[in-house]
């Protein structure tokens, strides 16, 4: 029997790891602390449930994962104001890294720049589509999104400067290059150097590539590990999009799966007809949270409701329900929400927020309701229920 404290610092080590899977002694120290003093326990239980590396040293501990789905762009990096990266900074971005790996141990970001550009000229990036100046503010804005992005890993440290400057005036900023945390970032099953696919579905699909199974044994121990990843990382896990082994093994040891997670994460299970969701009554192991306060948390809670009690709505019909709703709350709402075309704006953040929590799809012009979305229906109130009434509220089988 593992004593109560020592379980409780396990517990909170995984859960850091599962919230911020790359951890810096400068900014989290303690944590990093905690993983250490139980880095093998944790690292026998993730190699054991998920097939997850863990490395941990004095500087970062890294918890390399694998997404369950390539194709899920609904997590995207975020910039300083919360806009989703797109293609240009990701490519930006790898940019970026290229040219600290052989950077000095400090570098100007004017330097990291000219570095940038000098890359983004190779022919290939041209023919892809891809085309890179620092000539105009948008394009500056670019590189320092990356660059506040690497600053919040812990990959750079700023020693001098400011980014804003940059912006305005195209003032120089200094950094240290922090060698430990770059070397370990990439999270790839292989190498990028030994990936020989062209297109680039084929070449994510290589980077991620894992041992093929040859035996029943290791075939069950391959699916206990992509369904404990799934469980860990998507807020829902639908039977309906498993594949015939995922869906018969889950369904089997749903029980057995969900009670290891349970105990080594305090997540808690919710079982249902359609699928299996794991709640954090933390409210910590997540980036999107729901519901929210302010504008566009509300308008997401109200279009998940109007969903809630339909299977599918067109984008117009959604488009004309933010309106109401608007005028409705104006006096509650950010400025502007009642101008023409701002239902487009609120409406859009409040799909992102719903797909990445695996709640709707959107099938344009259509948008899908998923089952997990019903757990956001409001009934009728009623005085006194019937027993009828009793009897089909118990028998739901959804979220």
């Amino acid at each position: 029997m593992i004593p109560a404290e020592e379980q409780a610092q396990r517990r909170a080590a995984l859960r850091a790891l599962l919230a911020r899977p790359l951890l810096v002694a400068d900014t989290d120290g303690d944590t990093l602390v905690l993983v250490r003093r139980h880095l093998p326990e944790l690292r026998e239980w993730l190699s054991r449930e998920t097939g997850w590396r863990l490395v941990a040293d004095s500087e970062t501990a890294r918890l390399f994962k694998t997404v369950p789905e390539l194709s899920d762009a609904s997590h995207p990096a975020l910039g300083n104001h919360k806009e989703p990266f797109g293609r240009r900074r990701y490519v930006t971005l790898c940019l970026a890294l290229s040219a600290l790996a052989r950077a000095d141990a400090q570098t100007t970001l004017g330097s990291l720049a000219d570095d940038v550009l000098t890359t983004a000229a190779d022919p290939e990036l041209a023919a892809a589509g891809f085309t890179l100046t620092l000539d105009h503010r948008s394009d500056r804005s670019d590189l320092v999104a990356v660059v506040r992005l690497l600053l919040g890993w812990g990959v750079l440290s700023r020693v001098a400067g400011d980014e804003d400057a940059y912006l305005a005036a195209g003032a120089d900023v200094l950094y240290d290059v922090r060698r430990p945390v770059l070397g370990v970032l990439l999270s790839g099953a292989r190498g990028p150097s030994v990936v020989t696919a062209p297109a680039f579905e084929e070449r994510l699909a290589e980077l991620t590539a894992e041992p093929v199974a040859e035996s029943d044994e290791l075939r069950h121990q391959a699916l206990r590990r992509r369904l404990t990843r799934r469980l860990l990382e998507n807020p829902v896990v639908y039977y309906d999009e498993l594949d015939e082994d995922e869906r018969a093994y889950l369904l089997s040891q749903r029980h057995a799966i969900t009670r290891r997670i349970e105990q080594a994460t305090g997540l808690i299970g919710e079982m249902r007809a359609e699928g299996i969701a794991m709640a954090d009554p933390e409210d910590e192991l997540t980036d999107v949270r729901m519901p929210e306060q302010r504008t566009d948390g509300h308008v997401t809670l109200l279009v998940a409701e109007y969903l809630a009690r339909r299977e599918r709505a067109t984008l117009d019909e959604l488009h004309a329900f933010v309106r109401r709703a608007a005028a409705q709350h104006k006096g509650f709402w950010r400025k502007g929400v009642t101008e023409p075309g701002a239902e487009t704006e609120l409406l859009a953040v409040a799909l992102e927020k719903l797909t990445a929590l695996r709640l709707v799809t959107v099938d344009r012009p259509d948008v899908r309701s998923r089952p997990a979305i019903a757990r956001f229906a409001l009934d009728e109130p009623t005085i006194r229920p019937t027993r009828s009434a009793e009897a089909r509220n118990a028998a739901r089988t959804l979220f």
